[in-house]
């Protein structure tokens, strides 16, 4: 037999996942909330731009 104790990796696996689980709830929180403001901007954009297009092709 070897002289080195005999180390399970089961538990480094768990306690690495529990540090990782850890780290991802805190970048989630961390994370501020996107703003709609650029989606609803596209899309006042794309109806003003099909709105002159429209009146320009109808003159």
């Amino acid at each position: 037999m070897s002289d080195q104790p005999h180390i399970d990796p089961a538990g480094n696996t768990q306690a690495f996942r529990a540090f990782a689980n850890a780290r991802e709830q805190e970048s989630a929180a961390a994370k501020p909330k996107k703003s709609p403001l650029l989606p609803i901007l596209a899309v006042v954009l794309a109806v003003v731009i099909i709105g002159v297009a429209a009146f320009l092709l109808l003159q």
